[in-house]
């Protein structure tokens, strides 16, 4: 299998909700939102379901790292990283919003409690906002508040996967909601860890699903216009994820039974009326 076999198998294979996104791409832009994601996706996957002790994915995170500065000086050695000199080679993503996604990959190892949103922030615009950043420089853009765009979207989508996570979050030790909020609500860390379905839960929950739609607000209010069609592919990630979001809310925040899903059907069709819209829209 060559890099660029790999590189689509790995997003194809991954079931990622994104992946419905890449598929109204342009070739070109497809097959370097592949290398990209596939870059994501192996660094996240070496801490959340990698073997081995915090020493051994610190040691994993700091080969991605060497392998990222060569990806940029043009002589990338792993398949992925390959891929990724190709695509930073054609569209300008700054090194900087890699590397944040790797700050924030490593901030998983040892933090499992964040004490305030504040804190969370920095987190999701680590492992979220620097992805959005660097996904509208593949996608394209003309206005620069695009880039409020990616980040309010990337916050969004992180917080939803919070939301939509909390068991398999559990079962590792983490817990990604506010301490303080938990404190707030007079939901404690154990309720949590134990997935207690309670009252102070369900106002918790509800809390946070409110302040999740407000990212989703901010970011579509950020949206630009003349960047409308070629944006997209991040309005169809954004719509998609919503939709969970509406969908774990329907659920009345039931996520410790089963994860939450949106049929392969149901994906593709809020897709295709989010890339209709676009394309029809005057």
């Amino acid at each position: 299998m060559n890099a660029a076999e790999l590189v689509a198998t790995l997003t194809r294979r991954s079931g990622s909700n994104f992946y419905y996104s890449f598929l109204f791409l342009p070739r070109r832009q497809r097959e370097a939102m592949y290398a990209f994601y596939a870059f994501c996706r192996t660094v996240d996957d070496a801490v959340d379901q990698g073997a081995g002790s915090p020493a051994d994915q610190r040691r994993i995170l700091q080969e991605w790292r060497a392998e990222l500065r060569r990806a940029y000086a043009g002589d990338a050695t792993h398949p992925i990283g390959i891929r990724l000199t190709e695509t930073v080679r054609v569209y300008p993503i700054p090194r900087e919003h890699l590397e944040a996604i790797l700050d924030g990959v490593e901030m998983d190892i040892d933090k499992r409690r964040y004490a305030s949103f504040e804190e969370l922030f920095e987190y999701c615009y680590r492992v979220a906002g620097a992805v959005g950043l660097g996904c509208i420089e593949i996608f394209g853009y003309t206005d620069p508040r695009a880039r409020d765009y990616a980040v309010h979207l990337g916050v969004a989508l992180q917080l939803t996967n919070i939301l939509r996570d909390l068991r398999t979050d559990a079962e590792r030790g983490r817990i990604y909601l506010p301490l303080d909020e938990l404190r707030r609500f007079g939901y404690s860390e154990d309720d949590l860890l134990h997935g207690r379905y309670t009252r102070p839960y369900l106002e918790l929950m509800r809390f946070q699903a409110d302040r999740t739609h407000a990212y989703y607000r901010a970011a579509h209010a950020a949206l630009p216009r003349a960047d409308r069609r070629r944006l997209v592919a991040a309005e169809i990630m954004g719509v998609i994820y919503h939709a969970l979001l509406r969908a774990i809310e329907a659920r009345r925040f039931r996520v410790f039974e089963e994860r939450v899903r949106l049929s392969a059907p149901r994906k593709l069709a809020l897709a295709l009326g989010v890339y209709l819209r676009a394309h029809l829209a005057p």
